[in-house]
């Protein structure tokens, strides 16, 4: 399947003025497919301007087309139109926002944990598994409910991909990851850069169940039955923070079913394209894993935004003496993490006929 023409679905974001928020009114500017229509966020920036509401965090102003914008309620009746709304609302208010959008047939993308382990909600990386939209219904017909579709933890996106050519053609029995995770992915009310200085987080609330829980979902297959059955990974996750602003850094030891070599797992990791090839995504990367040789590479100041942020930097593939292999990634936790995840994710639903017919 090709691209799509010029006509466009009118969009939303819930949780605009937030640094995913952010990086998704960016990329929307000049999309071709998606038309952003409505911004909405907290009750304190309600009825304001959207560039008097953002903290702008991203360098210069916040575009033009949007700046001008008013910022609406995270409410059905505020984005009515919208044939999809991207949500970056923080887990605590959004199950319940996300259900209401869904009940009035809004097309919801959430970046919040809150559905992630539903078992009939998708968790989706489209390179590595497309395929679980089928437990979604076709286009909801009138009175039928929206569909919901979440991205995964911002970690475990950069983990998942990296393991995905791994699993399919060696199989994975575990994996243990120490995440090296940057200031942007605790949000605006996260440490700051002064706090993080000369110092280091060894814990992150949630961090290590999402990544132990998320991925086995991910990788996992339908089951016939409506379901997934996850893969059967055992996985052990170590999370810190640290004082990068963007880019997660990951360090993996992994036990594979089938011997391989250094050199066999990165003739692995450069042959994938995932489940999407072809379709000519806009957000997706040419390749979805960059190899690196040097030996002390990828690095995030360096390597983070590889594919407009969207392509996951491989470094240091070598023996493990415990497991298999050991490596490190990179990934761009708010961008292929997060506010591009989100962008791919409603790509996808399109070219799979999810959301509805385009409008001229």
């Amino acid at each position: 399947m090709g691209t799509m023409g010029t006509r466009t679905y009118s969009v939303g974001i819930l949780g605009g003025t937030g640094i995913v928020g952010q990086r998704l009114v960016r990329r929307l500017e000049n999309h071709p497919w998606f038309r952003l229509e409505r911004l909405a966020a907290s009750r304190r920036s309600i009825g304001r301007r959207y560039g008097d509401a953002v903290n702008w965090t991203l360098g210069g102003q916040p575009p033009a087309f949007a700046a001008d914008m008013e910022v609406v309620p995270c409410e059905p009746e505020s984005l009515a139109g919208c044939d999809l709304v991207f949500s970056s609302l923080d887990s605590a208010v959004a199950r319940d926002v996300e259900a209401s959008f869904s009940r009035a047939g809004i097309h919801v993308i959430s970046n919040s944990s809150a559905y992630r382990m539903d078992p009939g909600v998708p968790l989706v990386i489209p390179e590595v598994n497309a395929s679980h939209l089928e437990l979604l219904p076709g286009e909801p017909a009138a009175g039928r409910t929206g569909h919901i579709v979440t991205n995964p933890n911002c970690s475990v996106i950069g983990l998942a991909i990296a393991l995905a050519p791994l699993h399919q053609e060696f199989g994975v029995q575990a994996a243990v990851v120490t995440t090296l995770q940057a200031l942007s992915g605790a949000g605006l009310s996260g440490p700051s850069r002064e706090e993080m200085e000369d110092n280091a987080l060894p814990h992150i609330r949630g961090e290590e169940e999402k990544i132990q829980a998320e991925l086995p979902k991910i990788l996992g297959r339908l089951d016939g039955a409506g379901g997934i059955e996850p893969a059967e990974i055992k996985v052990a996750a170590h999370c810190n923070r640290i004082g990068t602003v963007d880019g997660h850094l990951e360090t993996v030891s992994v036990r594979l079913d089938r011997a391989a070599t250094p050199q066999q797992a990165v003739e692995a990791f450069n042959r994938y394209r995932g489940e999407i090839e072809g379709l000519n995504l806009p957000s997706a990367p040419a390749k979805p894993i960059q190899v690196l040789d040097q030996p002390d590479r990828p690095q995030p100041r360096l390597d983070r935004d590889t594919g407009e942020g969207m392509t996951v930097v491989i470094g240091r593939v070598r023996p493990c003496p415990v497991t298999t292999l050991r490596f490190c990634l990179l990934s761009h936790n708010t961008e292929r993490g997060a506010a591009g995840a989100a962008l791919l994710n409603g790509e996808l639903m399109a070219v799979r006929g999810l959301l509805g017919r385009k409008s001229s």
